[in-house]
């Protein structure tokens, strides 16, 4: 079993029209995500990696990490524009697998690499956290929404 996860930590990344991103029961607790520190321009966290996420050769399954670099420059992202009103969507992701892993801990740390008034672009880092070797590196182009009333 996962350890509780602080409701707190994903108030930031709620959107202007309410939970959905953010949600602790949502998607991030599914995968096994763990957030730390979410903010406009750094989301950390991590994934244990166990049996449910391991592919029939017993190596962490991609889809995982292509989750993760979603989740997490997703909640970047859309704390980055939370004050003007914003909301966001991944447009486009790019995950590279770099080193099989069978086990251990993952850790993950996101960055923007452009933010701007209607798009956003964010590397995601996974390490293993026994040695700090890259295992995969993800980017993803995210479109910011204008709030409802068509102002930001």
């Amino acid at each position: 079993m996962t350890d509780p996860v602080d409701d707190s930590v994903y108030s930031h990344a709620y959107g202007p029209d309410g939970p959905g991103l953010g949600m602790a029961s949502g998607f991030s607790r599914a995968i096994g995500m763990h957030m730390e520190e979410v903010t406009g321009s750094r989301v950390t966290g991590w994934v244990d990696v166990g049996p449910q996420h391991l592919q029939p050769g017993s190596i962490v399954h991609g889809g995982l990490y292509a989750a993760v670099v979603e989740e997490a420059a997703s909640y970047g992202a859309s704390a980055a524009v939370r004050d003007r009103g914003q909301r966001v969507v991944g447009v486009a992701n790019s995950t590279n697998f770099i080193r099989s892993v069978t086990q251990g801990r993952i850790l993950v740390e996101a960055t923007p690499i452009q933010q701007g008034r209607t798009q956003q672009f964010w590397e995601v880092r996974m390490t293993q956290a026994e040695d700090g070797r890259l295992v995969a590196l993800g980017h993803l182009r995210l479109q910011n929404l204008l709030p409802p009333d068509g102002r930001s």
